[in-house]
């Protein structure tokens, strides 16, 4: 299954270009899947179907199953139990249940899904939640800790009641698979992002931005979306100019690489199935995310160097720091911890230079943990 994940600048059209992406997918003879909150989503209709993430009832669901699994540990403490009625959403509701509809979305049998996604800072970090915390859950509850497991039934005995550290992690265990599944949907070849803009000043610099976020992120741009494009060739001074100076941010656009469409401004909010129509991009496909790759050098300049592409970036605004087999990397706004190679587990980072988007952090291999190898003659 394709799915496309639909983000972009706020008010630039993202929930229609899904919309439309969509509809132009189950016209052409393909299922097809919409997952929206919008309200004014296409009904559904021939082989579009239509899933609402409902972050409200979501939340409610999720709390009281909780709740129920923790029954015991609640009863020793003493604490009264929360009802459906009285539960209201929590912020970064919206984005657990948006990962819950991924893992739905992935597990049905569709051949394109359209994922309309929030504006792109808060898409980008929805996407990036699942890895983070998996990474919390082991610094916080390791897998060995868990190897103690046969001592709990002889130890609930002596107690009397169950041991709290059994449901923690049998629960700990259910999230871990969860956010393995919906990371798993996230890092697939087949899922790519789709970046709606519309041409003006902040465009240019939110196409970077987004360039550089997905890059580090390792997800795949599928294509750039410049929605509402005046027409050309208009009498009136006024529309002239301001077509002539968007005209202008689209070239820019051009110029940033990668797939450009180019969609009309209709005159009017879209109304109805035969407007979308007009709004939906080409279908393209999705160029593949460069790889990383440790380049041995050891022969030259006795080092490994670590390529990591990332389009975009500033040499001023990128920050490494080594802490143990882990390298906190910096970039812009965004922040990832990425996890070493192991060949370069076993070597201290001695550098690192931006060259053309490329990335490189150079490794010097520690003596003590390098094996002698023999010298070519």
């Amino acid at each position: 299954m394709r799915i496309i994940l639909v983000t972009g600048l706020g008010g630039a059209g993202r929930t229609t270009v899904a919309a439309a992406t969509a509809l132009a997918g189950a016209r052409a003879g393909r299922r097809v899947l919409l997952v929206s909150e919008d309200a004014g989503a296409p009904p559904e209709e021939g082989n579009l179907r239509v899933l609402r993430p409902e972050p409200a009832a979501d939340f409610r669901r999720e709390f009281l199953a909780l709740q129920a699994r923790s029954g015991v540990a609640l009863d020793l403490l003493g604490a009264a139990p929360f009802e459906d009625a009285e539960l209201t959403e929590l912020p970064g509701s919206r984005s657990f249940a948006l990962l819950r509809a991924l893992r739905e979305t992935a597990a049905g049998d569709h051949e394109l899904a359209v994922v309309d996604l929030p504006p792109l800072p808060e898409a980008l970090a929805v996407l990036a939640l699942p890895e983070q915390l998996r990474r919390y859950l082991r610094r916080l509850l390791p897998q060995e800790r868990q190897a103690a497991r046969a001592l709990r039934p002889m130890l609930a005995q002596l107690a009397g009641v169950p041991m709290p550290a059994q449901w923690l992690y049998e629960t700990t265990a259910r999230w871990e698979a969860e956010l393995a599944a919906v990371q798993a949907v996230v890092e697939a070849p087949a899922t790519t992002v789709r970046l709606v803009l519309e041409p003006g000043p902040a465009a240019t610099r939110a196409l970077r931005t987004a360039r550089l976020g997905l890059a580090l992120h390792r997800l795949s741009l599928d294509a750039v979306v410049a929605n509402r494009l005046l027409p050309a060739g208009s009498e009136d001074p006024w529309l002239a100019g301001l077509t002539a100076e968007q005209h202008g941010h689209l070239a820019e656009l051009r110029t940033a690489g990668g797939v450009l469409h180019e969609l009309p401004h209709l005159g009017r909010a879209p109304r109805g199935a035969d407007d979308l129509a007009l709004l939906a991009p080409a279908d393209s496909t999705p160029a593949p995310v460069p790889a990383w790759t440790v380049e041995d050098r050891r022969e030259e300049d006795g080092v490994l160097v670590w390529h990591l592409p990332l389009p975009g970036a500033v040499k001023e605004e990128l920050s490494l720091v080594r802490r143990g087999d882990e390298l906190l990397l910096t970039a812009g706004p965004f922040r990832r911890n990425l996890p070493l190679p192991g060949a370069l587990r076993r070597c201290t980072v001695t550098g690192a230079g931006l060259v053309d988007g490329d990335l490189r952090v150079r490794f010097t291999p520690d003596p003590g943990l390098w094996p002698d190898r023999p010298r070519t003659p």
